[in-house]
């Protein structure tokens, strides 16, 4: 059975652009949300193994939804994908439990080697 995986990101393009990415992969894309808020109740209601996570968003920001996800499932693997590159923001996204850190923009061989390193899949 393949994993499921939701895709957080406010741009439509980038939510777009990661499930390409992560389709050459045996993984179910199970859900997408454009903020935090949405991504909680869509990491409620389909239970997925894999989040990729924007931080920057509207209504509830990626960090804030880290938090609140790894209370709910925390066996989730939660990789963040954002265009902050402040030291401090990836060491508090890490620190709250996010398994790896992406920076925009994003590429697929950095989507390859994310997969490959939380869950050990090989693309096909």
């Amino acid at each position: 059975m393949a994993l499921k995986v939701l895709v957080v990101d406010d741009s439509q393009i980038m939510r777009d652009v990661l499930s390409k990415f992560l389709r050459n992969f045996d993984l179910e894309i199970a859900g997408t949300a454009r903020d935090g808020e949405e991504a909680i109740e869509q990491f409620r209601a389909i239970a997925p193994d894999i989040v990729t996570l924007d931080i920057t968003m509207p209504k509830i920001d990626g960090l804030a939804a880290l938090k609140e996800m790894r209370k709910i499932r925390p066996e989730a693997r939660i990789i963040i994908v954002s265009a902050i590159n402040d030291k401090s923001v990836v060491l508090k996204a890490l620190d709250a439990g996010a398994a790896l850190f992406i920076n925009k923009p994003v590429s697929e061989a950095a989507v390859r080697a994310a997969i490959e390193k939380v869950v050990g899949l090989k693309a096909q």
